[in-house]
């Protein structure tokens, strides 16, 4: 029997479950004649899982309105799908609010479906090592089914494991796209291959290999046993262009870009009164029954949702809603740009004000590749310009003006630097107007920014208890409405959008004008934003859009021998049992370890099962052989499918390169994130990282300098606990570590060992972090009367940083949060919290993040610095990267030296705290050797 994993983030694709009920279920109809059964059929659907896995995050996606990117890739795809039917439509409505009230979110992005979305999600959440369930019919999901992947049809209640997949399709996972694109697919109108049937599609993949590699392979259909072997490999042939179509509109899109964590998908508090009314409303009389016994409710409520999601039901609304209600009691506040003379007249009311307020509206949320589909201006709150874009997907019968036209008419007041802009998500406009060859200058407030600078996050949940009355009302309508504003233009429902434009961009004034004056009282916190933040806006775009070039053969070579040595282990696990097993099955790996092996059990899940995370596995390895041999696996595996599979896939065939995406909101102490691909968690503690790292390369003439700030986080504890013996030590400019392992070891400085050094930056950076004696013995494999030697013999030296400690502890818990040296705020939520190990944990983080924190302003100076002297003075140098504590840049060699230096004098002089700031140069011609 197929169980699925334990404690599962649940995806469910809901257009599947509404068509599923209208096809599948008798009419059902209240005593007023109501059409209730899809109704019926979706949340029984839904109800299942709640009862059956108890999830504690799920959400139900939708396919978006209108057309997709697939449409645009072949205009006939789902052509012959129906209209919406009148008696589903009208049940749509009361669904969406049942779903809304039992506390479940929902999503829907433009441009893409549902799939796609649960593709993203799934994928995403599965590499961090969270289970996946999703609960659909579509057979093309079959192609993301791994072992942490899962798929459910509720209603036949089937379960596809990978093994299940092959069975049902006769090939793995990785190949039903492949599959499907040479067979095709009637339901989505796919045409596929002509003549090349289920069997044929099984053998030709099976024996010779994906798409590719069967075009790439051709003459070897003619050895394979197939009945007109021939007569397929012409057809074949032929067919090219529709199989590679075919494979593009089967292939599920996994990198949709969205701005949803985990944090965002966990279940609500369901509304009991709203559902009460709704289920008398429409007489589902069992229901109520169930509600007061409550099986299916939520029971462990958290504040953890980004926003009052509303439910997608737009997916099949008619446009002519209560939106255009709206818009003819409010059209004061909006007027839709239609000829040229009006957009001039709102230029001219734009010079007049010397700033403006705006906001683009895109197809899709990659700045690289984003179709603009409207703009929104305005310069007070009662009135914006809506200028919707006529492109190739918008008849011109409206007569919308050309995004050409409109972008030179646009272009003298962007490029104005004495015209103030005001907007949100800068960063993706500015990447936009590029594209465009428009500078976008006079970027005054992000209020995205305005929120992270005031309180750490752009989430308001992480510190709605920190946010007063009116920020919080003002929060909460930016979020809806921004959320509201993402439907896909088309000439039919301008009206709506312009209405839904206008009003985010109102709640965007409304916010900027309460977040503003805050951050314009805190001179620490105005110069961080104006002087650190919003200049980051145009270098983290230039650095994007400049990308990492990358060495696409070594990446493949590298993966090739990490399959080698996967396999390797996979033997080596086998002999040591006897038989083999699945050594990414959490389930299989159990059995093994505990059963068959014996081994002790050092901890159990939630659920009672014996643990195989990592650091049980650490503790096992050290005696028995077969955890250690899992633990390599997992690593050389991450490996591969996080770094050497995924960044050959995300190079621009253009560029040869890869273009990461720098989030500047994303992280509570101040430092950027990187995503899409991830580039700094690139390994390089290992020799199998350090290959990856091989593969990020300088072009010709030209070579990757990497300056790296050198302990920084312990020169900062330096200067903020004024200890002297610490600041004395970097003064003289003794190696720190040798220098505590030196008093902690009682060894002479010229006696101690390169391990001894080892254990003594584990003590150094472990106890700066916060870690207890009891964390320090595990680190160093000690006793924990062994490790508390350690710790007080480290005070006793440095007795500075233990008053240090006590002190940020006490201001923590008293105010609820720390700040950096420049004064960024840095909240702390859980220091109040009545939970002992939520209060420890943030206190071990207050007596970090002022070092991280500071580390981060320094590093983003460093980078303004630098960046400014390579603009004014044009030289032939870029930043390419920004990892943790370090740039990396291509510079010509011509210039190597002036700029090598020059690069370390701008870092080592942006900031200046009481021990200097020292960085370390390492130049080759990748980034592994400048390492």
């Amino acid at each position: 029997m197929i169980t699925i994993i334990n404690n599962p983030i649940i995806l469910v694709d809901g257009s599947f479950y509404i068509h599923r009920a209208y096809h599948a279920l008798p009419p059902l109809k209240t005593s007023n004649g109501e059409a209730v059964w899809v109704i019926y059929g979706v949340i029984n659907m839904i109800k299942s899982l709640l009862v059956r896995y108890q999830p504690a995050h799920m959400v139900i996606v939708f396919d978006t309105i209108g057309k997709t990117f697939r449409n645009n890739l072949f205009e006939k795809y789902k052509a012959n799908r129906i209209k919406t039917p009148k008696d589903l439509f009208t049940q749509i409505d009361p669904l969406c609010k049942i779903i809304q009230a039992m506390g479940l979110p929902t999503l829907q992005v433009p441009n893409v479906e549902a799939d796609d979305v649960i593709g993203t999600l799934a994928i995403s959440y599965a590499q961090s090592g969270n289970p996946v369930l999703i609960s659909t019919g579509d057979k093309d999901m079959a192609q993301i089914v791994s072992s942490k992947i899962t798929l459910i049809n509720t209603i036949s209640n089937i379960i596809f494991t990978p093994k299940e997949v092959e069975k049902k399709f006769g090939i793995p996972p990785a190949l039903i796209a492949d599959y499907l694109a040479l067979t095709g697919d009637r339901s989505d109108n796919i045409p596929g291959v002509p003549g090349v049937g289920k069997k044929t599609a099984q053998i030709l993949l099976k024996k010779i290999g994906n798409l590719k590699t069967l075009y790439e392979n051709l003459d070897s259909i003619g050895i394979l046993k197939i009945r007109g072997a021939r007569a397929i490999q012409n057809i074949l042939q032929i067919n090219k262009e529709i199989a590679f179509l075919s494979y593009k509109l089967t292939t599920i899109k996994t990198d949709v870009s969205l701005d949803t964590s985990v944090y965002q998908l966990a279940r609500q508090q369901a509304n009991i009164d709203t559902l009460l009314s709704l289920f008398k409303r429409y007489e589902f009389k069992n229901w109520l029954i169930d509600l007061k016994s409550k099986k299916w409710l939520y029971k462990d409520i958290r504040l953890n949702k980004l926003s009052s999601n509303q439910c997608l039901k737009s997916t099949f609304l008619n446009q002519k809603s209560n939106l255009l209600l709206d818009y003819v009691k409010e059209k004061k506040i909006v007027k839709i740009i239609h000829d040229i003379k009006m957009l001039y007249h709102w230029i001219e009311k734009i010079k007049i004000s010397k700033f403006f307020i705006f906001n683009i509206h895109t197809d899709m949320f990659n700045a690289a590749t984003a179709n603009i589909i409207s703009i929104c201006l305005s310069i007070n709150p009662d009135e914006s310009a809506f200028i919707p874009i006529n492109t190739n997907l918008i008849n011109n019968h409206q007569g919308f003006l050309y995004l050409e036209e409109i972008l030179s008419t646009l272009q003298p007041i962007l490029e104005n630097s004495e015209i103030k802009k005001i907007g949100q998500h800068l960063k993706f406009s500015y990447a936009i107007f590029k594209r465009y060859n428009i500078n976008l200058v006079g970027m005054a407030f992000d209020v995205i920014l305005e929120l992270y600078i005031l309180y750490g996050t752009s989430n308001y949940q992480d510190i709605r208890n920190f946010l007063d009355k009116d920020t919080f009302n003002a929060v909460i309508d930016f979020k809806n409405n921004y959320h509201k504003n993402s439907i896909i233009l088309d000439a039919h429902n301008v009206q709506s959008q312009s209405l839904h434009a206008a009003k985010f961009i109102k709640s965007l004034f409304n916010l900027h004008h309460i977040l503003w004056p805050k951050i314009n009282t805190n001179n620490k916190l105005k110069k961080i934003f104006e002087e650190i933040e919003m200049p980051l806006i145009s270098i983290l775009s230039r650095i994007e859009n400049y990308g990492v070039l990358i060495d696409k053969k070594l990446l493949n070579a590298h993966s090739m021998e990490l399959d080698s040595q996967l396999n390797a282990l996979k033997l080596e696990a086998y002999q040591l049992v006897n038989t083999s097993f699945n050594l990414s099955s959490t389930k299989q790996l159990q059995e093994i370890l505990y059963s068959k092996q014996r081994l002790p059990i050092l901890k159990k899940t939630p659920t009672g099962a014996p643990s195989t995370n990592e650091e049980v596995l650490k503790i096992l390895s050290k005696k028995y052989p077969m955890p250690k041999i899992i633990l390599r696996y997992r690593s050389l595996a991450k490996l591969k499918s996080t770094y050497t599979n995924k960044l050959i896939t995300m190079i621009n065939k253009k560029s040869n390169r890869v273009h990461t995406s720098y989030n500047q909101t994303r992280t509570s102490t101040g430092r950027l994130s990187s995503t899409n691909p991830n580039l700094q968690n690139i390994p390089n503690r290992n020799l199998d990282g350090r290959k990856i790292r091989q593969a990020f390369i300088a072009p010709t003439n030209f070579l990757i300098v990497a300056a790296d700030y050198s302990q920084i986080e312990l020169r900062i504890m330096a200067h903020l606990s004024q200890d002297i013996k610490l600041i004395n030590d970097f003064l003289s400019g003794k190696d720190i570590h040798t220098t505590t392992a030196s008093e902690i070891f009682v060894t002479a400085l010229h006696l101690v060992t390169n391990e001894q050094r080892h254990q003594a930056k584990t003590i150094n950076f472990g106890l700066i972090y916060g870690m207890s004696a009891f964390g320090l013995a595990r680190q160093l494999s000690v006793t924990c009367k062994e490790a508390q030697k350690y710790v007080d013999r480290y005070f006793k030296r440095y007795p500075g940083v233990m008053r240090y400690m006590k002190h940020i502890r006490e201001h923590a818990n008293k105010y609820g949060y720390v700040s950096t040296l420049d004064g960024r705020k840095l909240y702390l939520p859980d220091i109040f919290s009545s939970n002992i190990s939520q209060k420890k944990g943030a206190e071990r983080a207050a007596i970090n993040a002022p070092m991280q924190g500071s580390a981060a302003d320094i590093i983003k100076k460093a980078m303004i610095s630098v960046d400014n002297w390579l603009q004014k003075n044009k030289i032939p140098a870029r930043i390419i990267m920004q990892v943790h504590d370090e740039l990396v840049f291509e510079v010509h060699h011509e210039i190597l030296d002036p700029a090598v230096k020059q690069i370390k004098k701008l870092m080592e002089e942006c900031f200046v705290i009481d021990v200097p700031l020292k960085v370390d140069i390492g130049i080759g011609k990748n980034w592994e050797q400048a390492h």
